[in-house]
């Protein structure tokens, strides 16, 4: 166990030692969310003729935040295709270690990365009044853990079968926009449509954001919103994150991995 748990260390220090010296990386990350609360929740408002953003806006925050999470942990997973192209999963791939751990030890990097990120996004919400002090720090922290878990997992199960940074992005676009606007950041999951209500309802991100509405970040009210018990959220939650790892980890064999750098040296011959 000790011995499964010092690379799955050693990784989570690379990540995080990675990500803070891009600190334009990081407060980019915090635009995309603003720029959303700010700007199109205010307009949003607006057009549908009421008195105040307010409302709608209290309602986006958990949304914002889970859009963070999203966001971070795609990008964060970004780079174990990096690593298969240049070489670095290789060395990992004939460590003494199993391969599951590798998978492991890369959707933790991602989930902690989109950790920081959002942390940082919540100081930036209290300072600007967005954070309730009906706040429930253990729903908080669970909802967190929950959201990033979910992203993070899905960030993996699309690297498991990218080989290039290229195809990445690709596959990355074609997940990562569905599933942020088929799921109930933007608007209330039981107000669409019936044929969104399913989509929306097979989309794991959808609990984690229900997750993250239960805990009242932005007041009662953001509460009073969510779609699903608690108890279900967390069903989805665990039991999605616990296949699309075990289904990387499958993927990441010896051949696999190594695709990309076979590929090169071919071509270089």
């Amino acid at each position: 166990m000790i011995a499964a748990a010092r690379p799955i260390l050693a990784v989570l220090e690379r990540e995080v030692i990675k990500l803070l010296r891009q600190r334009w990386r990081l407060l980019s990350s915090m635009v995309r969310p603003m720029l959303w609360l700010l700007v199109i929740g205010a307009g949003f408002a607006a057009t549908q003729g009421r008195s105040g953003s307010g409302n709608y806006q209290t309602f986006l925050v958990p949304g914002v935040l889970g859009m963070t999470l999203l966001f971070g942990a795609m990008l964060a997973a970004l780079s174990t295709v990096y690593d298969k192209e240049s070489g670095v999963m290789r060395m990992l791939i004939i460590a003494p270690i199993e391969r599951y751990c590798i998978a492991i030890a890369k959707a933790l990097a991602a989930m902690l990365s989109a950790l920081i990120q959002a942390l940082m996004l919540l100081v930036l919400l209290s300072a600007l009044g967005y954070v309730s002090s009906q706040l429930s720090i253990p729903l908080l922290v669970l909802g967190l853990l929950g959201t990033a878990l979910v992203c993070a997992s899905l960030g993996m199960l699309v690297a498991a079968w990218s080989r290039t940074l290229e195809n990445y992005a690709g596959m990355m676009n074609l997940v990562i926009f569905p599933v942020f606007f088929l799921s109930g950041s933007l608007y209330p999951v039981h107000q669409l449509p019936l044929p969104l209500q399913i989509v929306a309802s097979l989309n794991p991100y959808t609990y984690g954001v229900d997750l993250l509405r239960h805990a009242s970040i932005a007041g009662p009210a953001a509460a009073s919103a969510a779609d699903f018990a608690m108890g279900r959220d967390l069903i989805v939650v665990i039991g999605f994150s616990a296949a699309a790892l075990i289904v990387a980890g499958l993927r990441f064999s010896r051949d696999a991995v190594s695709e990309p750098l076979v590929h090169r040296l071919a071509q270089n011959r």
